[in-house]
Formats: C-alpha cells, structure tokens, sequence
C-alpha cells in the first residue's frame, strides 16, 4: 500500500513538472480573444483581440477621453527568440516585449522585470469578463493598476 501511494505521489509530481515545462502557445489564450471594454467618468477603454490564427494574437487597444482619443496601443502575442511574448508598441513609447511566465484556462502573466514600469502583465478571465492588470515596482514599492473588461456591446 505505501509503495502504491508513494508511486501515485512521484507520477503526480512528474506529471506537475511536465505540465509546467509545456510549451506556451497563443491558442491557450484562445479565451482572450474578443472585443473588452471599460467604461470611465469621462471615455472609455476599449481593446480588442483577434481569435490565435499562425502561433499569434494581433491586439489594439485606444483610450477616448472626453471624446478624443488621448492613447493606444498595438499588441501582438508570438514569439519572439522562442519565447511567448506579450509584445507592445504603446503611443509614444519604444515597443517592449514581455517573457510569458505562466498561462492557465483562466490566468496568463507577462513579466520583464528590466522594464521601467510595468513589468508585469496579467490577464485573468472573470465572471463579468477580462481583467488586464499592469503592475511593477516604482521607487521599490510594488503597484498596479487594474482594467476590469466588459464584452463590447
């Protein structure tokens, strides 16, 4: 009997290693595609996905401020040096790419902890839809700030 537990003990661990070192491909982030949008006091944010289609995700995003657009956003999921990447190209800004850590049904996370801020980017799929959360440390205090997505209308 213990011989038996401790087998089912090392092929659950085993298969948990395996699971964690599989390959990260931009159709586990099928569940991402989509059109999101937060409404604000003055605009909304809108960001839409497009559906994995070539081992990537093409995404843009624009900020509408009293009736302009003030910001945006192109944004692609593919690899970059073999790596899933999260790659931004923000108005104004150089493009960043961050290193995918992790992915579940339900979670994806972004990092580059070299970046000024954020370093981190997280997905996570809600009952009322998506949140986009960015988040780093600044003046070595951690923050974030949290894009609760509705499904556009």
């Amino acid at each position: 009997m213990r011989r038996m537990l401790a087998l089912l003990l090392v092929t659950a661990a085993v298969g948990a290693t395996i699971e964690a070192d599989q390959e990260k491909t931009a159709e586990q982030l099928s569940w991402v595609a989509g059109c999101w949008k937060l409404e604000t006091s003055n605009g909304f944010v809108e960001e839409f996905w497009m559906a994995p289609a070539g081992g990537a995700m093409l995404g843009i995003s624009r900020t509408i401020r009293n009736g302009k657009m003030t910001e945006h956003e192109f944004v692609a999921i593919r690899k970059v040096d073999g790596v899933l990447s999260y790659v931004a190209k923000p108005s104004g800004q150089a493009e960043a790419a961050f290193a995918a850590v992790s992915i579940s049904p339900t979670e994806a996370v972004f990092e580059d902890l070299g970046h000024d801020f954020p370093q981190r980017i997280i997905y996570r799929k809600t009952a009322l839809g998506l949140t986009a959360r960015v988040e780093g440390t600044v003046k070595g205090q951690l923050q974030g700030n949290d894009f609760p997505y509705e499904a556009c209308r």
